[in-house]
């Protein structure tokens, strides 16, 4: 199966090695602290991000790289991550 980017596209469902952009980290009341911290390590607007791998089977955790630095990511914590074209 082949994954394009489309608008509105989450860091969960984003095609592997493809560099995107982060367009912002999503919050609402159930989730302010973990976006907190995504935001303090590095998922940050206009910062390049990509997927580089899925754990098998089921995809989670998500190995994700932003900026520099590498991280392993769970399905629902790469949920909040929106994502637009690089």
């Amino acid at each position: 199966m082949i994954l394009v980017y489309h608008e509105g596209m989450n860091l969960d469902t984003a095609p592997l090695t493809t560099p995107l952009r982060v367009k912002r980290v999503l919050s609402d009341a159930l989730n302010q602290e973990q976006a907190r911290q995504l935001e303090e390590i590095g998922f940050l607007p206009d910062e390049q991000v990509a997927v580089m791998a899925r754990a098998f089977p089921g995809g989670d955790p998500l190995v994700v790289r932003v900026g520099l630095s590498t991280f392993a990511l769970r399905r629902a914590e790469a949920r909040c991550v929106e994502l637009q074209a690089n």
